[in-house]
């Protein structure tokens, strides 16, 4: 007969520098080769031997080579280095497996660490390991305080084949310092240790009764916050522990109307002391200052390059105020100044400054007579830390810990954005251009044979509001998306532009959603792990899957002063109407394509001109503020009008902007009509904070209004997409992934295994109750993709499946050749 195998050479690792033995046994057999990578191995490298087998009598043979480091590493081809068998007897040869051999190692750095939380007592924590690269694969064990943890011994722990932990419901006992264990036959890797912290929020008991009335005609009751007692940073209870009431029962009352009395007596005559006092301080101080020939607080000479504006009252829903319903600060002036460039009462609507502050001014001759100081908007120096049962006043005019409301709105424009399609089985792409807004109807998310019409819009309308007691800032605009009753299989990806500097030791960004009494609530924190939609935070954008229609937005609350928000700065120019000024118009903005499309629109119906590039200023929660100054003007040529070359906005105008634009203006004179150019530098600085050049060089003449020549996205004219066109994945190939990794298999090959390839491997239990993760999955690549031409990323993932997975399985009959993928 053939050669029959009774051992085969067997897959190997070579471990340091000592080799490795491959076997093969075989009988009836009248020799035995070894070939590897191709190639016979010499005879002289062969060890053999016969024994006869005691079971049939037979004779077996057994041959054995020595593979060596060198050999693997000197070994260069297409595939792993390998090694078979090939028996001889007299009717004829058989060939046994292929045997790889790899080298065997484990790197030192883990692809990702456990990061440490803080949880409610009974919340969930989800701690992350990715265990270093290497070869076999590691496996990872979990250790709590140098500890094994075992899910076997504790249901409530579930330690996942994905190498992550995690704890469905926090329990005190929890609360401790966690490391991944990562070993294979090499080495053994400790991960950075993440400390979770279970907290318990303090909770009132009941009050106690009341004490009996007093001499003053009051009484008391107490109350503890003990019921729990906050635990492991837990917040302490809100509200006060002690109340008091007017317990009057007719014995007091004569006693307090004459006090009362003696009190508005009092109060009018020390009123009617300080107005006389006042008169007569004013009056020595102008006499005094009599020698400058001019009043100094009323003169043209310190308003001349300003056009002032009285509001008699605080408007209820200003979208320029975070917290607009609070009452105003009475120690801050109610006249407030702006640069001029203003022509007709549109462009004072259009541009009002913030009510209740002032745009700081200096010059050298202001300090001169003394009056500088005025002009200031002081602010007190915080802490290091922003506590978050505390909140934080430099977003308030009132006492920070009232609560206030929350303006989500846009700019300029009280019109809505909006775009709409009809949808059908195919699915589609709606964007509203130029806002950094989209959202993606996934294939298969709408029935067949039905059809929606799906619309997208960017709110600019009444504010919405939200009693809030923390200082929380919009990050981009508030986006609604309908029909309200839209029933889809799966939930859609929308991608909303945000401006914060995300980090999260610095703030706490949540994902808000209005409710049916028009009322904000909280979706989610973007930390945190949910099975009600998936927040997917970049750089510059945030990818949500979402189940419901309805009104959504993105609020961040600073943790610490070095919470960074993205500004853009923009200058731009035109010519003064009826006169040879020249204005130049400095804008700071919300850093995403929504704000500044507003700041365009503008300047397009005032004719101006984007004279340089717009540039991203990081901007601090110091509490420090924001300096536009002019440098550099040709002194012969150009005059700048007095005390606007150094402008200042309070940094609660800048942070609590809310998407809206703040600018000031520059007027330049110039001596002679034949000047025709004009050139200088725009300084945009936070002070202790960091600084953007504008340089301006520009023609000055007369000419017809012109288009500004810029926006964000030039080429975003198509609003809709739907079937195919829509999707850089095609259709049959997103069939084929979800056929091949919605299903686990003994390989391991899952939907979990392509989320944590395409790094999407975080808050995997919104993917685990989903009808198909996988198709889930690809549509978040495809909104975060949406911009890019190829399919270069998901490829390579593809591609790094199939080599973990080939090698111990043979191709699965659907599985994705990533060479098919990415030439579609």
């Amino acid at each position: 007969t053939l050669p029959h195998f009774i051992q085969e050479p067997q897959d190997a690792y070579i471990v340091k520098s000592n080799p490795i033995k491959l076997r093969c046994q075989a009988t009836p057999a009248l020799q035995i080769f070894f070939k590897c990578n191709g190639e016979w191995v010499h005879q002289n490298e062969h060890w053999s031997q016969e024994h006869k087998d005691l079971n049939t009598g037979l004779k077996v043979r057994e041959v054995m080579i020595n593979v060596s480091r060198q050999q693997v590493e000197d070994f260069h081809g297409p595939e792993d280095y390998w090694c078979l068998c090939v028996a001889w007897s007299h009717l004829g040869t058989s060939k046994s497996r292929k045997a790889t051999v790899r080298i065997a190692y484990l790197r030192k750095n883990f692809e990702q660490d456990p990061q440490g939380k803080e949880v409610p007592i009974n919340g969930m924590i989800v701690l992350h390991c990715r265990p270093p690269e290497g070869v076999p694969p590691a496996e990872v064990e979990w250790l709590k305080n140098e500890e094994l943890v075992s899910s076997l011994s504790d249901d409530n722990i579930d330690t996942r084949a994905d190498h992550n932990l995690i704890i469905n419901e926090a329990r005190l006992s929890d609360s401790g310092n966690y490391t991944c264990l990562a070993s294979n036959i090499v080495a053994k890797r400790r991960s950075s240790t993440a400390t979770v912290i279970v907290f318990v929020d303090g909770g009132w008991n009941e009050w106690s009764e009341w004490t009996m009335c007093s001499s003053q005609c009051e009484r008391q009751r107490s109350r503890e916050c003990n019921s729990p007692p906050p635990r492991h940073r837990g917040k302490m209870c809100e509200g006060s522990s002690e109340a008091t009431e007017n317990c009057t029962d007719g014995l007091c009352t004569q006693s307090m109307e004459s006090s009362i009395d003696v009190a508005l007596y009092s109060g009018l005559g020390a009123g009617i002391v300080a107005v006389v006092i006042l008169v007569a301080a004013v009056m020595l101080y102008r006499k005094n200052h009599s020698d400058y020939g001019v009043d100094v607080i009323d003169s043209s000479a310190l308003t001349g390059g300003f056009q002032s504006f009285n509001f008699k009252t605080t408007r209820q829903g200003n979208p320029l105020l975070l917290n607009s319903s609070m009452q105003p600060d009475l120690t801050v002036g109610r006249t407030y100044s702006t640069p001029l460039c203003f022509h007709d009462s549109a462009d004072k609507e259009l541009f009002d400054p913030l009510p209740d502050i002032k745009v700081k001014v200096q010059s050298s001759f202001m300090v001169s007579l003394g009056v500088a100081e005025r002009a200031e908007f002081h602010t007190k120096m915080p802490a290091e830390t922003f506590p978050r049962d505390l909140g934080c006043d430099y977003c308030n005019t009132a006492d920070s810990r009232k609560k206030g409301l929350l303006t989500l709105n846009g700019p300029f424009s009280r019109e809505q954005l909006r775009t709409s399609s009809m949808f059908g089985h195919a699915g589609g792409r709606l964007v509203v251009p130029n806002t950094g807004v989209s959202l993606l109807v996934p294939h298969g998310a709408v029935a067949e044979n039905m059809s929606w019409e799906m619309y997208v819009l960017i709110n600019q309308g009444e504010a919405s509001v939200q009693t809030l007691e923390s200082c929380e800032i919009l990050l981009g605009p508030e986006v609604t998306y309908g029909p309200p009753g839209l029933d889809l299989f799966c939930p859609v990806a929308m991608t909303i532009a945000h401006c914060a500097e995300v980090d999260a030791e610095n703030w706490n960004i949540q994902l808000k959603r209005k409710t049916q009494d028009s009322k904000w609530e909280e979706v989610m924190s973007v930390e945190q792990e949910s099975t009600c939609c998936y927040c997917l935070m970049d750089s510059s954008s945030c990818h949500l899957l979402l189940d419901q229609p309805g009104s959504y937005a993105l609020v961040g609350e600073p943790l610490t002063q070095a919470a960074m928000k993205r500004l853009k700065v923009a200058v731009f120019g035109c010519l003064e109407t009826g006169s040879t000024n020249y204005n130049l118009r400095v804008y700071c903005v919300d850093d995403t394509p929504h704000a500044f499309q507003g700041v365009v629109a503008a300047e397009r119906t005032r004719g101006g001109q984007l004279l340089e590039e717009p540039k991203m200023l990081p901007f601090q929660a110091n509490t420090f503020s924001l300096q536009v100054s002019i440098q550099d003007v040709p002194q012969f040529l150009w005059s700048i009008k007095p005390f606007t070359t150094c402008q200042e906005f309070s940094f609660p105008q800048v942070w609590c902007s809310n998407q809206q634009p703040l600018h000031c203006a520059f007027s330049l004179e110039r001596y002679s009509p034949a000047t025709t150019q004009l050139s200088c530098k725009i300084s945009v600085r936070q002070v202790k904070g960091q600084e953007q050049i504008l340089q301006v060089y520009t023609a000055v003449a007369e000419r017809e209004k012109e288009s500004v020549p810029f926006f964000m996205q030039t080429d975003c004219t198509i609003t809709s997409q739907t079937g195919p066109k829509a999707f850089k994945i095609p259709v049959s190939i997103r069939q084929r992934i979800c056929a091949t990794f919605d299903t686990a298999n003994a390989t391991g090959k899952d939907w979990q295994l392509l989320a944590q390839k395409l790094h999407l491997d975080r808050n995997l239990g919104f993917f685990a109750k989903q009808q198909s993760p996988s198709a889930v999955i690809l549509s978040l690549w495809e909104a975060r993709h949406q911009d890019t031409a190829d399919l270069d990323s998901l490829a390579s993932a593809l591609e790094e499946i199939s080599k973990i997975h080939s090698k111990n399985s043979p191709k699965e009959p659907d599985e994705v050749e990533p060479a098919k993928l990415t030439y579609q």
